[in-house]
């Protein structure tokens, strides 16, 4: 059993062995680019600069039933020497993009979000293969209910390789970077290692678009030119409705938002390969 004092040096000396060596690396990706940054504008869009794919994936349940998965939509094409912005109020009349609708509707984006590390924000949970950290950072994307429970049942009672399974993928895959799952005796932390890459979800049991998940260490930079924390996995707002900007807070589906993809005609394809759930497999 860790203390809570215990718990946030693990993951302090964790978190900053993981700055050292993305410093080490020069913070590059795929042999020279440079880290890819989401910059916030004020009260308006997200610019995206750098080498990062942007795609659109549904949330639907897996074959078998047992777990919901993200199914490729499509891959929107843009040039890695172009800014991309990406609209934050919501009304854009060409979404994902924005179109400047945000400075009609007089769009208030102020930011409101705790800047504090993970590791202060987040409770622990452990168990007897693995531990689960959480900080209450909620999209509502589901992933983190499994074939036999949800993820902190999972953590918390799970004695078998296949119930770890369970909880680190239903962790993993959590897009807002909520739950990060460890091994529970060496303190080694479950993460996937993505491309930086841009996913716009679409939640089509819900009936609603959902947020921007942003993953692989893609740099998020304040309306005031300051980073947020560094995070594999972060999720923020689209509909501009979110009450923790710039983050989602699961507001889409109180507004109802949706946007124009094509997942809303059925447009939707495979299981997107960016993501496992199966670690152990």
């Amino acid at each position: 059993m860790h203390t809570g004092e215990e718990h946030r040096r693990d993951v302090r000396e964790r978190e900053e062995r993981e700055r050292n060596e993305r410093h080490d690396d020069g913070e590059r990706h795929d042999g020279g680019g440079e880290r890819p940054t989401m910059t916030i504008v004020p009260h308006g869009p997200y610019v995206v600069r750098g080498k990062v794919r942007i795609v659109e994936d549904a949330i639907v349940p897996a074959a078998d039933g047992t777990h919901l998965e993200y199914d490729r939509v499509r891959e929107i094409e843009t040039k890695d020497d172009e800014e991309v912005a990406l609209c934050r109020c919501g009304h854009s009349c060409h979404t994902p993009f924005c179109d400047g609708t945000h400075a009609k509707v007089g769009f208030d984006g102020t930011e409101t979000a705790s800047r504090a590390p993970y590791a202060e924000r987040a409770d622990e949970y452990e168990g007897p293969l693995v531990d689960l950290d959480d900080d209450n950072r909620c999209a509502y994307a589901r992933m983190c209910h499994q074939a036999h429970g949800d993820v902190w049942t999972l953590t918390e009672e799970g004695n078998t390789v296949p119930l770890e399974d369970e909880a680190i993928a239903g962790a993993w895959n959590c897009p807002t970077g909520r739950l990060v799952s460890m091994n529970a005796h060496t303190r080694e932390v479950y993460e996937q290692h993505f491309e930086p890459t841009i996913v716009l979800l679409e939640d089509i049991q819900e009936g609603d678009s959902g947020p921007i998940f942003a993953a692989g260490h893609i740099r998020l930079v304040g309306a005031d030119g300051k980073p947020y924390e560094d995070r594999n996995r972060y999720a923020v707002c689209r509909c501009g409705s979110s009450e923790n900007e710039p983050f989602c807070d699961a507001m889409h589906i109180n507004v109802q938002f949706r946007d124009a993809s094509p997942a809303w005609a059925g447009a939707i394809g495979s299981t997107d390969p960016l993501f496992d759930y199966h670690p152990h497999a």
